[in-house]
This record gives structure tokens, C-alpha cells and sequence, in this order.
């Protein structure tokens, strides 16, 4: 297993690096793979092993699911039939899957392609089925989508919503009368020469080095399964790649020498359209943050114990991208992100303020709560309001 950094010869990279493998062996995470950009220099690395049943020792050529990563491609390339005309953001979704269908049929009719890439739809986003690895899996899938229970009003409050992007994923099949994946293929893939990026159930991904994900339980880590996410969710979370390709596709969003779609079209993308709470603004498919003078675009993206992190700040020429194959990686990447702050540009991270409330007021907040598949408990201890996650059945997501 190579944990050394003694090689590397950046110094901002080899504080990076050096706490990944921090992180690695505090969180358990078998393998890591780490890509930086910055002011046209490039660096990466790969820490661990792919697997703990088959090691093979991480690069940065190694493939890795980047899970809900996989959304931006897909509002890039909405993006690109808007700027051909083919497609209006602010349409009902109606205008290309004629035959559409939603729980409440006012939001059926009303749903534009907008609310789908910003994640404003209301109704249950959590749902994942498999379809088969068919060219008609994402068409029955969003047949599947009528069932949803509306549980917001349309437009109105952000709500993370992975099925907005299966019907987003259909629109691009119907409007290029091709399945996603030779849409996606055609239109980006090849033309920015990711040739590290494939979707399942493509075989030829597994003539490369790939990471498996993992998970902990009980001090012991153990292989997850199933590995694919089903190919229904291509367009929400099945973009299988590495770091090198996704600095290439940060690049390409900075506005790197691209002649696929106009930059304008590409800093639309970057436009605050709802807030995110505490995630703070949403672009189209972009989260949007502040770090100090600094705006940052960013997505994470998590399958079956795969974690994966995208952050781009185009002021300074600067991309990191993260890939880890166990569920503890969030916070392997979380907590790279403020170190990458604070290296490059001196952005030391800011602990919110804790408001002081007295327990009697907490009260009301206390019980269990469930949406999708989502599920937690609020308790009240020592004064305090405590979250404990409920993990849903072992099943493949994208967030």
C-alpha cells in the first residue's frame, strides 16, 4: 500500500497529500486519489488500494465513481441544446416528454427544464430503481417517477432532487433521439478527450485499473455491494472516471480552450438561481460558495461507499478533485477543501456560531423524521439537540 508523499516535490501538494493519508488512516478509507490544478500546473496522486478482497494500489489514473459529479455533465449538455436552440430552460418539461407524468398534475404541467437543474422540483427526490441496463431503462424509470409524492410547493424551496435529473437525463434523449450515454459520448466526452470517463454498463471500464467502494461497521471494513448504480441513473450519478479527467472537465469549465459551447453559456451555469441553505447558493447544477473574497463552484457526488469532491474557483485558475472509495470519504473531503483554502490562498475556515436556546424550546423539535429515503432522529441530550442518521437500505445513490 503507498502512503508516502516523500516524492512529491510541491510543497502545497504534499500538505494536501500528506493529509490524505492522515485522513486514510484515521477514517479507514482503503484508497484515495487526489488532483490539483493551479495557474497551468497539474498534480496528482493516489494513495491506498483499489480494494481490500483485490489490491491494487491507487494512481491517479485510477477509475472511481464520482457519483452526483455526474449532474453537471448532464446540465452541460442541456446547456449545449440551449445554445443550439433545441431546448429552453424556462419551458415545461411537457414541450419535450409530451407524455410526462407526476403525482400532482398541476406541477406536471407547470415543471420547467430550470426547476430540474436546480433542484426546485418539491416532490420526493430520493428514489432509486433498476430498470436493466436496456437503451429503454431511463424511459421506464421516469414512467416509474409519477408514484412521487409532491411534499413542497414547485419552485418555491431547494430540495436536493436526484430524480429531477432522470427526467432531465430522458429530455436529453428525446430532444437528440439518442440514449443518454451516446449523447453524453458524442457531445462532451469525446470532444474535451476525456478518455478516462465511461458510463456502466460499458465493459470497457473494466479494462482499467477501478476502485471498488467500502464501508466500515463494527471497526471492520468490508467491500460494498452491488457495484453499479443501474443505468437509469447515468445522468444523476454514473460517471465512472479519474482525477486526470475530471481536471481536464474543470478546466474545460473555466473556460479552457473549449469549442463546444460558448463561455457565456458556461458562466450561466455559474448564476445563483435558489438558495441552497446551508449549501448556500445554487446554480444551475453548481453549488455556489463564498471562502473569504473567494467565489467556489462545487459538487460532491457519493454511490455504494464511493465518495467523490469537484471544487473549481475560475478567479484563480484553480481545481481540486478528490476521489475516495469508502462512505467516511465525505469528511476525508470536506475537510481537504479548507486545507486546499488555506494552502493556496491563506482562507482559514470559520466555525459557525452556536445558538444558545434553552432545552425546553429544543423540545418540539425532537422525534423521527423520513422523506425518500432519507431518515434521522433528533434527540434531546444534555441540553442539546442531537442528529442521528438512520442509513437506508444498502442500496446505490448518488448525492
Amino acid at each position: 500500500m503507498n502512503l508516502s508523499t516523500a516524492h512529491i516535490k510541491d510543497k502545497n501538494f504534499r500538505k494536501l497529500s500528506q493529509k490524505v493519508v492522515a485522513e486514510m488512516k484515521r477514517l479507514s478509507i482503503p484508497g484515495v486519489a487526489i488532483g490539483v490544478w493551479h495557474k497551468g500546473r497539474e498534480h496528482s496522486d493516489g494513495f491506498g488500494i483499489t480494494s481490500i478482497e483485490n489490491p491494487l494500489p491507487v494512481t491517479s489514473d485510477t477509475l472511481f465513481q464520482v457519483g452526483s459529479i455526474s449532474k453537471t455533465f448532464t446540465g452541460t449538455l442541456i446547456m449545449q441544446l440551449a445554445e443550439q436552440g433545441k431546448v429552453n430552460l424556462d419551458a415545461p418539461v411537457r414541450t419535450y416528454i409530451k407524455d410526462l407524468k407526476l403525482s400532482n398534475k398541476a406541477v406536471e404541467k407547470q415543471v420547467t427544464v430550470r426547476h430540474l437543474l436546480t433542484h426546485a422540483g418539491g416532490w420526493v427526490g430520493d428514489y432509486f430503481n433498476d430498470f436493466g441496463n436496456g437503451d429503454d431503462a431511463l424511459a421506464k424509470m421516469v414512467k416509474d417517477i409519477e408514484h412521487l409524492p409532491q411534499v413542497m410547493p414547485l419552485g418555491k424551496i431547494w430540495s436536493y432532487n436526484n430524480t429531477g435529473f432522470n427526467i432531465a437525463s430522458r429530455l436529453i434523449e428525446v430532444v437528440t433521439g439518442k440514449p443518454y450515454e451516446q449523447a453524453a459520448q458524442e457531445m462532451l466526452l469525446d470532444p474535451l478527450g476525456l478518455k478516462m470517463s465511461f458510463f456502466f454498463p460499458s465493459d470497457l471500464l473494466i479494462t482499467y485499473r477501478f476502485a471498488m467502494g467500502h464501508y466500515n461497521e463494527n471497526k471492520k471494513t468490508f467491500v460494498s455491494r452491488p457495484w453499479a448504480i443501474g443505468r437509469a441513473g447515468n445522468g444523476v450519478g454514473g460517471v465512472v472516471s479519474t482525477v486526470k479527467d475530471l481536471l481536464s472537465y474543470a478546466r474545460f469549465h473555466m473556460g479552457s480552450g473549449n469549442r463546444i459551447i460558448k463561455r457565456k453559456s458556461l458562466e450561466t451555469m455559474r448564476v445563483p438561481q435558489i438558495s441552497a441553505g446551508g449549501r448556500g447558493q445554487m446554480g444551475i447544477t453548481w453549488f455556489i460558495n463564498k471562502s473569504g473574497p473567494l467565489t467556489r463552484y462545487s459538487h460532491g457526488g457519493a454511490t455504494n461507499g464511493q465518495q467523490a469532491m469537484f471544487v473549481f474557483i475560475p478567479e484563480k485558475d484553480f481545481a481540486l478533485t478528490l476521489l475516495t472509495n469508502n462512505d467516511n470519504g465525505g469528511v476525508l473531503n470536506n475537510n481537504l477543501v479548507s486545507l486546499a483554502l488555506e494552502v493556496y490562498f491563506g482562507i482559514k475556515p470559520t466555525l459557525p456560531k452556536p445558538i444558545k436556546v434553552i432545552a425546553n424550546e429544543l423540545k418540539e423539535y425532537v422525534g423521527s423524521y423520513r422523506i425518500g429515503t432519507e431518515a434521522f432522529d433528533l434527540k434531546l441530550k444534555n441540553g442539546e439537540l442531537i442528529f442521528q442518521h438512520i442509513p437506508p437500505r444498502r442500496l446505490s445513490h448518488a448525492r
